[in-house]
Order: C-alpha cells, then structure tokens, then sequence
C-alpha cells in the first residue's frame, strides 16, 4: 500500500510521486503485484511459471493451449481465472504464439471486462496512463497498426466485433500505454523474464541520476529507495540504462517516452568522455557486435556468446570504462551465470566493478 506517497503535480513534468517523510536508503516504498503481465516469449526454451514467475527444470504445460507452463497444480489453479480466455486463444492459433505486446494487451482486456478491482490502481489508473500515440512517428504508429492486426487474429475465437470489448476500448491507444508504462520484470540474476504493467508506478518521472530503483519478487514490484530522500521530494526511477552516452540517452527517451531529459547529467555530458574511452573505429567495431551478442542472448545460444564475449575481452585495446566493452563483461558475467560456470561470472563481475563505480 501507498501509506507514505502521494500524487502531485511535478513541474515541468505533469504527474509525479513523492514521499510524505524522511526516508533513508534501502527502504522499500511501495509494493505491488501486477494488473497484468506475460512471461517473455523468449524463455519457451528455458521457461519460468506462468504464474508465479520462478524458473524450474520441470514445469507442467497446459494442456489445453501448450504454452503456459506452471511450477505445480496450486499456481496453475490459481492462474485459470485470468489464463482461461487468454487459453481459448493461445490454443487457437497453436503452434504459432504472440508477442510479448500482443498478449499483455489481451490481458489488460480480459481483466477489464473482469470489472474486478486491482491495488495496482491505487494512486493511478489504468484509464489514467498516458500512450503519447499522438506524438510517435509514422513508422512507430505503422509497427503499432501491425501489432493492432496481430492482436485482432489473436483474439478471434473470444471476440468477434468491438461490441465485445470493454467499453471506448482502442488497441492503438493500449499499445502504446504498454510501450510507455510496461516494466521488464526480472529475476534474482537480473535475467528478463516478464513484462507487466503496474499503473501505480507509471506516477514515477525518469532521472538519469535516479533516488529509487524499481526490484521484482517474483510478480510483485518492490521500490526501494537508494538516496537519503526528504519529505516531499519527488520519488524518481530511470526509465532505461543510463550507462550509455547522452546522445544515445536522449534519443531512446525521446523515441520510446516522448520526452528530452533536461537533467543535469544530460546537460553537463560529463560522463561521456569516459563512456566512449578509446579508439573510434573499436569503439564502433565492439558497439556493433554487441547487438549480435544480445541477439544469441535472446536466441538462448548462451555458450557461442560467451566464446564471442571471451575473444573480444582478450583481443580489444578498448579500457574496461569504455560502455560498450563493459557491456561485453556483462554479457560475458550473464552468460556464465546462465551456464553455471560461477567462477568465470565471479571474474568478470569484479572486472566490472571499478568502471561501474566510475560511471556512477
């Protein structure tokens, strides 16, 4: 519950969140479950409970639609009331199976018609979120007009005319509220495993140099604080990874939230000179295969990776400070991890350490 928060109005920003009291650092502030959320699609390979969101070796299919995946039969009873719909359609279009947008939206719209009441909503509405439809580029509402079609095949066999949709109910306005208001929701080893929505939080303005950061247990979304904060003062999370240079900072809020980040860090660019240490044409080279890493990352070919990650480290000039070869390293700790080879993870995790503190 929201007993030390408020809602106001945040200049220059619109709606914020602050806290009632003095708070110190490493406080939990608010606690939620999600109104909706989905597993990621790319753990079918390596999939986490449907329900309960922990990882198990063995995980029971349902048997209607063979997508969702349950640790026991207690989460699996507990998840039929909002999984029984969404089954009609999984099963429906089988074995093909939506993005990780298009079932979070047919979620939200089940739960909608569920007419069912959600402490999620507690200082915020999902009515309340805001979608920016209006402000996105063409190409952003032409990825949005497909994403609308796939939802539409998707949800054929359980609504079949707008009649059946909850009431002034436009897919365009809830896909872009799932792009601007949806959390990555992580696991103990920091690895993506879901996305839901918490309309609560969508109260919480970015900063680059943030007071609060946003954990998961599980479903449930944990704010802790990591500042000293004052009564009254604005309660703030980054919305992305700040550890990239400003122009890259800028761009990916703008593109994704519709907004320039005026704080100080992007007005100084003090850290940009460290971030992008080094050789140009390496800096480059290395930013380039880290898009293909992260790609084999979402592909689940963990070992091949790792072994791009290992030849990089121990062939680049690049210092460890420079961004993009610190991603490497954590690629590299994330994979070892993912592979159980803890010393390995151990080492580059330390490596990591002295840039990170000096990128902070």
């Amino acid at each position: 519950m929201a007993v030390n928060l408020e809602k106001f109005q945040s200049p220059g920003k619109g709606n914020g969140l602050r806290v009632l009291k003095d708070t110190c650092v490493g406080v939990t502030v608010y606690s939620s479950l999600p109104y909706a959320y989905t597993v990621c699609i790319k753990h079918k390979k390596k999939p986490v409970c449907d329900y309960c969101l922990l990882r198990k070796e063995k995980l029971l299919r349902c048997s209607q639609c063979k997508v969702a995946r349950y640790c026991a039969a207690l989460c699996q009873k507990k998840a039929w009331q909002d999984h029984k719909r969404e089954c009609i359609c999984l099963k429906s279009i089988f074995p093909s199976v939506p993005t990780d947008s298009v079932r979070l939206v047919a979620k939200i719209i089940f739960k909608m018609l569920q007419q069912s009441d959600s402490a999620s909503e507690e200082l915020y509405s999902i009515f309340d979120l805001q979608s920016h439809v209006d402000k996105v580029s063409e190409e952003i509402k032409e990825g949005l007009g497909h994403l609308t079609t796939a939802l539409q095949h998707f949800l054929k066999n359980e609504v079949q005319d707008l009649s059946q949709l909850p009431s002034g109910f436009q897919a365009l306005e809830y896909f872009g509220k799932v792009i601007c208001n949806s959390f990555t929701i992580s696991d103990g080893e920091m690895q993506d495993i879901g996305v839901g929505l918490y309309p609560s939080m969508s109260l919480l303005n970015h900063s680059c140099d943030p007071n609060c950061v946003i954990v998961f247990e599980g479903r449930r979304l944990l704010l802790r604080t990591v500042k000293e904060i004052s009564k009254r003062e604005e309660l703030t999370i980054s919305y992305i990874d700040v550890k990239i240079p400003t122009e890259e900072r800028q761009n990916q809020l703008f593109r994704q939230y519709s907004f320039t980040c005026e704080c100080h860090g992007c007005l100084l660019r003090d850290k940009d000179e460290d971030m992008l240490a080094g050789n140009k044409q390496s800096t480059k080279d290395v930013k380039d295969l880290v898009s293909r890493l992260e790609e084999l990352q979402s592909q689940n070919n963990t070992e091949e990776a790792l072994r791009l990650c290992e030849d990089l480290i121990n062939s680049s000039q690049l210092p460890d400070k420079n961004i993009h070869k610190l991603r490497i390293l954590e690629i590299a700790m994330d994979s070892c991890i993912m592979l159980g080879q803890w010393e390995k993870a151990l080492h580059f995790g330390k490596r990591s350490l002295e840039p990170y503190k000096l990128l902070r």
